[in-house]
């Protein structure tokens, strides 16, 4: 049986807590996933009491819950809440929060601190916990979740785990990437090995390209602040997408166990194939979106958004062109892309087959043959999808395409949120769908020549409309003049 934890979380008042982390905790009580005597800590700066904090999270959670809120489960879970008012900048409250987690308040001494807050509090924080006794583990276990980004570029990320190796080692440490956490993406990894009728066909010799996709139809909202210093560069390839490429590319691990998983993917990213500085623009595209139409609705530019500076230069559509150097993928280019105020919001990973050969039907009214694809939806659909192609009925030799369609999610099947699984893996020790160091430094090392050529070059911005698929101008990206991004699981998108 698993021993009870505190849970702590900084910024227990901010976005991420509202939306996703106190929802998440309270359908793990109503999964009985929460071990007997398990308490969370919720802090900020705010003068609230223990039933004051307890009245906000009913509320966040009465929105999110799936169904409704269960009144016996949220008692048990109200119970388990508490609130200490923590100013990171006061360095006399941490003395207070050791107090409030002392044995004697009730407190597990099983401890995971949540970093729900600014990137850049992350080795401050830690530094303070460090400095009155927190991070110690004479009477249990000690683990940080620190969110994404990790870091701002390459110097940053490794001076950032320089701060924190000075309190913590490496394995106390649970780098969260909530990609990671959803069933669809773990889905790629049952697909691949669990399949063995595709192994044959998962290489250079079948595969033509592989794109991987994640588009959203909204703006920069109220992360405004946060966006504008970062990009879709830094928000999604370098994390979220290059996860998605290591788990399509890499060789199959020895098992499931953390260690075997992590190898496999930091080789994946190794052996990617270094962008030359003075060839950027042959790998990467950016753009940022201009005035338009979405769901009906005018919605404004970039420049035109909220807090967003007149002569902001951040990109809000990025893509990339990668190639995975080793015996399997040799030559065979991934697509990335990403971007704001899209057609539509889409996560997906696309695998376009080679051209069969087209001298069995030369002499027929065939035409050429179409490749074939494997979508693998994220979301909002979670389904597979293998496009093949078939003779139309008919006394003529002519062809067309069908899709082989399986939902991932069964008629009565509950869509689990991400962090439902990751706050459990914290409090069980499963670091499998975390990122260890090597895995973060290496994807910086990939997209770090692009951020910095970006940063120099002074030239015009394309632009692009609101409620549309993104600049056509980012198709010379693509190797062959056949090649066109896939949009959706149509067949003909």
């Amino acid at each position: 049986m698993t021993a009870p934890c505190t849970y702590v979380i900084f910024g227990a008042a901010g976005n991420l807590s509202r939306e996703k982390l106190m929802p998440a905790l309270y359908h793990l009580e109503v999964a009985g996933k929460l071990p007997e005597g398990t308490r969370i800590l919720a802090t900020g700066r705010r003068d609230w009491d223990d039933e004051q904090c307890r009245e906000q999270v009913r509320g966040w959670v009465e929105q999110k819950a799936r169904g409704q809120l269960d009144e016996l489960v949220f008692g048990r879970f109200a119970r388990r809440l508490s609130y200490c008012k923590v100013d990171l900048s006061d360095d006399s409250a941490w003395q207070g929060l050791a107090a409030c987690l002392q044995p004697g308040n009730g407190m597990p001494q099983n401890m995971a601190f949540y970093m729900a807050i600014r990137p850049a509090d992350f080795g401050p924080v830690v530094a303070s916990l460090g400095g009155v006794g927190l991070l110690e583990e004479s009477a249990g276990w000690r683990r940080v979740v620190i969110e994404k980004p990790f870091g701002y570029d390459l110097d940053s990320a490794r001076q950032l785990q320089q701060q924190l190796l000075r309190h913590l080692h490496e394995e106390q440490i649970y780098r969260i990437d909530h990609y990671l956490g959803k069933s669809t993406v773990q889905n790629v990894l049952v697909f691949r090995f669990a399949n063995t009728m595709l192994e044959p066909l998962w290489n250079r010799n079948y595969i033509d390209h592989v794109q991987i996709t994640h588009s959203e139809a909204h703006g920069v909202g109220t992360r405004a602040a946060y966006y504008d210093d970062s990009g879709a560069m830094r928000d999604m390839i370098q994390s979220h997408l290059l996860q998605l490429l290591t788990l399509v590319a890499m060789e199959p691990p020895a098992s499931m166990e953390a260690e075997s998983l992590r190898n496999e993917k930091v080789k994946v990213l190794k052996s990617l194939r270094p962008i030359p500085p003075d060839q950027v623009d042959d790998y990467a595209f950016r753009a940022q979106y201009a005035a338009g139409r979405v769901d009906g609705k005018q919605v404004p530019g970039y420049l035109d958004e909220e807090n967003i500076p007149a002569d902001s230069r951040t990109e809000t559509y990025a893509a990339m062109k990668l190639y995975v150097d080793n015996w399997r993928w040799r030559g065979v280019p991934f697509y990335l892309r990403t971007g704001k105020r899209l057609a539509e919001k889409q996560s997906q990973i696309s695998i376009c087959f080679r051209h069969p050969p087209q001298q069995f039907f030369r002499d027929t009214q065939a035409g050429v043959m179409k490749q074939n694809w494997i979508i693998l939806g994220i979301q909002p659909c979670e389904c597979l999808q293998m496009e093949v192609t078939v003779k139309e009925p008919g006394l003529e030799m002519h062809t067309r395409r069908v899709s082989l369609d399986a939902s991932l999610l069964g008629k009565d099947e509950i869509r689990i949120d991400a962090y439902e699984e990751l706050l459990l893996d914290v409090i069980d020790g499963d670091r499998s769908l975390f990122l260890r160091y090597d895995e973060v430094e290496s994807a910086w090392n990939a997209v770090d020549p692009v951020i910095r050529h970006w940063a120099d070059d002074k030239s015009p911005l394309n632009r692009y409309p609101a409620g549309s698929w993104g600049p056509e101008a980012s198709r010379r990206l693509f190797e062959k003049e056949d090649q066109r991004w896939r949009h959706g699981l149509n067949p003909n998108a």
